[in-house]
């Protein structure tokens, strides 16, 4: 839970974690501004880190990756395999796995071997499912949205016993990332032009959000069996 903030209007006792909001604020009122970037590696460093295959996509696929072996870890220390918790601790670990491996286009940004039958259907020429046409084009931002919506507040509001699920302390990561996507739709079908596109900004704090619940309960599974 977030520490109480001192401000000179008085004292803010929030009830989830900020980090979402200080994280923004470190990319968009320092990484936005900070210079030399053409001079060092030809672009700034907000477009190097925002990019597609840049540094916070790696990111993003080193938490999926780590989030797939804590989750699987946490449903293996579970003594009754068929609870629904339990089933659900499975589900995060494939999804986790899942997404991992989409996001380095199943090991072709890294090898350079890919599926051609895949990769010349593929928006971005490579070997994955999520940037095929119709699921990019018209399922990806609705699947992002509903599924941020749901992990940042409907899974700990309406499922309290499943503990699978993010708990309030994380909604900001999740919240956001509905919020941009939302946004971005709304632009695209509204009169003004699109907003920028700064995806890899807001998906880094849907990874780490994942992460971080992960990593919460597979400290609590190390030593003992979470009895639910």
């Amino acid at each position: 839970m977030a520490k109480e903030i001192k401000t000179p209007w008085g004292k803010i006792i929030p009830e989830v974690s900020l980090l979402p909001i200080y994280y923004l604020l470190f990319i968009y009122c320092f990484i936005y501004i900070l210079p030399y970037g053409k001079f060092f590696i030809g672009i700034s460093w907000f477009d190097w880190l925002r990019s597609e295959d840049g540094p916070l996509e790696w990111i993003q696929f080193i938490e999926y990756a780590l989030s797939s072996l804590l989750a699987f870890f946490v449903f293996i220390k579970q003594k009754k395999k068929k609870e629904v918790n339990t089933i659900f601790w499975l589900l995060i670990a494939f999804l986790s796995f899942l997404i991992a491996g989409e996001e380095i286009s199943w090991g072709e940004r890294l090898t350079g071997i890919g599926i051609d039958s895949i990769s010349n259907l593929n928006v971005q020429g490579e070997t994955n499912f999520h940037n095929l046409p119709f699921f990019h084009n018209y399922l990806l931002d609705p699947v992002f949205e509903i599924s941020c919506i749901f992990l940042g507040w409907f899974g700990w509001k309406r499922f309290k016993n499943i503990n699978a699920f993010p708990s309030k302390d994380f909604s900001l990561f999740f919240l956001f990332v509905a919020l941009f996507y939302f946004y971005f739709d709304i632009s695209w079908a509204s009169t003004t032009e699109q907003i920028r596109n700064d995806q890899e900004i807001f998906e880094f704090l849907l990874s780490t959000g994942i992460f971080l619940h992960c990593l919460k309960f597979f400290k609590k599974v190390r030593t003992s069996i979470i009895k639910f």
